[in-house]
């Protein structure tokens, strides 16, 4: 997967890295390698919470089979 990473000066130093694509998804680090290493970070996490949330939508006891 290929996801755009915006990565821009950070007010007090460092840099803040966001996903467009990813609503929320942030990070931020003192240097540019370290920012780009957060955000990776950010994106599993995000990622995983977004599946999780999937999961847990649409389990057995939401789902009814009738017959009409």
């Amino acid at each position: 997967m290929k996801l755009k990473v915006l990565i821009e000066p950070g007010e007090d130093g460092g840099f803040i890295a966001s996903v467009p694509a990813l609503r929320g998804c942030r990070s931020q680090g003192a240097t540019r390698e370290e920012t780009l290493a957060n955000i990776r970070e950010a994106i599993k996490g995000w990622l995983e919470v977004e599946q999780d949330k999937s999961d847990k939508a649409v389990s057995s006891a939401d789902v009814e089979l009738l017959t009409v």
